[in-house]
């Protein structure tokens, strides 16, 4: 069976795109295609090709991608995947348009829906001079809106990374989705029983992530707290915060691993889709304090792995700090539900299941051994 996997560019390295890089090792013979590919910024992929689009060859398109919004939905139509028996793709918004043959499959892990698109207001707040250029950028995008709704009816199933995508994607699309918590690659993160005297905040520096509700608190509280991460909303931030706060910019992957290892507690102000972050502390033997709403509810326990905290205020963030401070966690256990429930093995074993009833699962060529990389 030949299979393709389509991601909407990569450009960058979040959590969509290292569920991609997994993607890409569980089906070491697939093409990849994407619209725009920057390999000094994005998932190591070794020496596998590539495939673009048209967008490819635009002058500094990868680092403006997100001003190529109007052009994606036509640059993933013309792809040819008719060959393909399976197609694979991998979107927040634009790859799930790929063509696919008559007699293929095509599954789509739907990160989210567009969130530019369908929360507009809310995800482009921090961009300088949006607010002056909404009346024309409103204008394209109720466009985009109607491609959005038609190319969403493209894929044969949906897989949503948490409860609440699924929600969302069946009340826009008007489409069942199954809901697979993503994974985490655990070999990348250390355990640490023995807590240093600070905490973390690790996100990109964006308006939604309210990083200035963790950065408000601690500014009162006065406890030391590192902020790991670059973005847009790093100059504001950097402006309200008091001498506690530390902004550490962008961070190795070693190094962020050893930042969650040894925070006394890791912070998400987020309203997240799904959100690695807390799985990735708590593997590392860390609690989460994170605001009690969307993919959280899927991946933390209440008094075993973290707290909630109820709106998203500096006051209401305070109040749970002070609570989780008071507990006596039991690290062990905090890594042993993460590794019992977000491994890739747990994750491909549901993954395989589901191939299962969508194509003849032994045509497909898998591999156990890229899965321990």
């Amino acid at each position: 069976m030949k299979v393709a996997l389509v991601h909407d560019y990569l450009t960058q390295r979040g959590g969509a795109e290292r569920v991609f890089e997994l993607l890409c090792r569980y089906f070491p013979d697939a093409d990849i295609y994407t619209s725009l590919y920057d390999p000094e910024r994005t998932i190591e992929l070794g020496d596998r090709e590539v495939r673009t689009t048209l967008l490819q060859a635009m002058p500094n398109a990868s680092k403006y991608f997100r001003l190529l919004a109007p052009f994606y939905y036509p640059a993933f139509r013309a792809l040819d995947l008719r060959d393909y028996d399976l197609i694979v793709s991998s979107s927040t918004s634009f790859a799930k348009a790929v063509r696919k043959g008559a007699h293929a499959k095509h599954i789509c892990f739907c990160h989210n829906v567009p969130r530019f698109l369908w929360d507009t207001q809310n995800y482009l707040r921090e961009y300088r001079d949006f607010q002056t250029f909404y009346p024309a950028i409103d204008v394209v995008f109720k466009i985009l809106r109607k491609a959005d709704l038609a190319y969403a009816q493209e894929p044969d199933l949906y897989i949503a990374n948490s409860n609440t995508v699924a929600r969302r994607i069946e009340a826009l699309y008007n489409r069942p989705a199954v809901t697979v918590n993503y994974p985490i690659d655990a070999s990348l993160f250390q355990f640490s029983d023995k807590k240093d005297d600070f905490y973390l905040a690790s996100a990109r520096l964006l308006g939604y992530k309210r990083v200035d509700v963790i950065v408000e608190a601690f500014s009162r509280l006065g406890w030391p707290l590192l902020v790991s991460g670059e973005g847009p909303d790093r100059k504001r931030l950097e402006s309200m915060s008091a001498r506690n706060i530390q902004f550490l910019g962008y961070v190795s992957d070693e190094e962020r691993a050893s930042l969650l290892a040894r925070a006394k507690l890791v912070v998400v102000a987020a309203l997240e889709d799904y959100g690695l972050v807390p799985v990735e502390a708590n593997a590392s033997g860390t609690p989460v304090v994170s605001y009690g709403a969307g993919g959280v509810l899927d991946t933390q326990i209440p008094g075993l792995t973290g707290l909630f905290f109820q709106e998203q205020t500096a006051a209401s963030l305070e109040t749970t700090l002070l609570e989780a401070v008071r507990m006596q966690w039991d690290y062990s256990r905090i890594r042993d539900h993460a590794l019992s429930r977000f491994t890739k093995k747990v994750f491909f074993d549901k993954i395989g299941e589901i191939i299962d009833g969508v194509c003849d699962r032994r045509a497909v060529a898998f591999s156990s051994v890229s899965l321990a990389r």
